[in-house]
């Protein structure tokens, strides 16, 4: 097993980019049997929402965010979601109701609700989603 030398968020959406200031990367940065070092790509991400697919497990993925600031509101019609904090805080906003995640805490969405997350300081975060999920919603509030 070997650690890859490429580099990650190459594969920037750049529809996104453009509409929302968001650095989301789609393409899967690491393969099987790949050494995936999530403190060393959290040091080396300098924008204030950056979210790139590490891998994919079955029919889900693997991503890492890091991020500072707050998304939109926007909800997924056919994928749940989950997301874990590493480092930081998040706040999860639903419609009457604000869910606080800390390290080491994980977070379980159900598809269609509509939701949108908030990070006061920069903040890493592992998010797992089945792999057809568009990352900013399949419709915004």
């Amino acid at each position: 097993m070997s650690e890859v030398s490429q580099t990650v968020g190459t594969g920037v959406d750049e529809t996104v980019a453009a509409k929302f200031g968001y650095q989301n990367h789609n393409d899967v940065a690491f393969g099987f049997l790949q050494l995936i070092d999530v403190e060393k790509l959290r040091d080396s991400v300098t924008d204030d929402w950056f979210n790139q697919t590490l891998c994919a497990v079955n029919d889900c993925v693997i991503r890492l965010g890091v991020v500072e600031g707050e998304y939109h509101w926007h909800h997924h019609d056919d994928e749940d979601e989950f997301f874990y904090v590493v480092s930081g805080k998040l706040f999860i906003d639903l419609e009457g109701e604000t869910i606080e995640l800390n390290p080491n805490q994980g977070f379980t969405i159900p598809r269609k609700v509509v939701h949108r997350t908030r990070a006061p300081e920069r903040t890493v975060m592992l998010m797992v989603e089945g792999k057809g999920v568009e990352p900013t919603g399949d419709g915004n509030a």
